[in-house]
């Protein structure tokens, strides 16, 4: 903070805290591969504890600063909607991964799947909400799944997803998630602090990555105070359980060399950001197969 405090004054103290989570202590995905719901609530609630201590140490060095977190967002359907046994699983599951961190900073209560975890001096602790939007899930029962409190979730089958379907292109949902934001922090700044796809082709990425960008347009022109967008990524980056294998950038990278491999990709986002706008040219080069869902008659 000392050294970069003349530099900059927006600050995230932590990124994806529900992730961590769920996949270090519940799923096993990432170190440390444990397996229960109630460690993980416990994880969730020191990292919450540890952000409010964080907001409060910044403001300190820099009382002009602007200081929040990375909440991934995950909105969820049920799989099946005339079953109630998946609405609840879709409700039991979004409560736990949507809402926990942020009811804690609403109320100084977290409320989580296992209990309340009281934290006063959450209470508050941010100056914008930062949202990482990848996908939507759909939620249903699974008989198999008791450490995620035999909640599951997928895509559909004929999602528009990435290579090994990590990710689903689902346009829709970040203007869902921008509205979830809008409703439950009126009165707070929104930045995108993640938002892409895995695609070493650059296939996807580009209509990923314009259609993204029209629904972001579309909550701005409801006056929803979307202040930035940071794409995810600039250049191939290391995924915790995953390695190399997920190419997100902008920019490709060869491991061995550290050589930036420029991608088709790159030259859409540079024009929309000098352009401060998405263009129907710009959708007709890079991606035409979806102008007419962008550009309806």
């Amino acid at each position: 903070m000392e050294a970069l405090k003349e530099y900059c004054t927006l600050w995230c103290t932590i990124n994806e805290p529900n992730i961590y989570a769920l996949s270090g202590y519940v799923t096993g995905d990432f170190p440390t591969k444990h397996h229960g719901m109630k460690v993980a609530m416990r994880v969730l609630a020191n990292m919450l504890r540890g952000h409010a201590a964080a907001y409060r140490a910044i403001h300190q060095i820099q009382p002009e600063a602007r200081v929040g977190y990375a909440h991934h967002h995950r909105p969820m359907v049920p799989k099946r909607s005339w079953s109630p046994l998946d609405a609840l699983m879709r409700s039991l599951r979004y409560n736990g991964v949507n809402m926990a961190f942020p009811s804690g900073i609403s109320t100084g209560v977290m409320k989580t799947p296992m209990g309340k975890f009281h934290i006063p001096e959450a209470k508050g602790t941010q100056d914008y909400l930062g949202l990482n939007y990848y996908s939507v899930d759909t939620v249903s029962f699974h008989p198999g799944k008791p450490r995620e409190l035999f909640t599951y979730s997928e895509y559909p089958a004929e999602a528009d997803t990435s290579e090994n379907r990590f990710i689903a292109n689902t346009p829709l949902g970040i203007f869902d998630t921008i509205k979830w934001a809008v409703r439950t922090y009126p009165d707070l700044p929104i930045l995108i602090t993640e938002n892409g796809v895995n695609d070493s082709s650059d296939e996807l990425r580009r209509r990923y990555l314009a259609q993204h960008l029209h629904q972001v347009w579309r909550a701005v022109n409801f006056n929803w105070p979307v202040k930035g967008y940071f794409h995810w990524t600039l250049v191939d980056n290391f995924e915790w359980e995953r390695g190399w294998t997920q190419r997100f950038g902008l920019w490709g990278l060869e491991v061995e060399t550290q050589k930036r491999i420029k991608r088709p990709s790159v030259d859409l986002y540079a024009g929309i950001c000098k352009e401060n706008g998405l263009s129907s040219e710009m959708v007709q080069k890079y991606c035409p197969e979806v102008f007419d869902k962008l550009f309806p008659v």
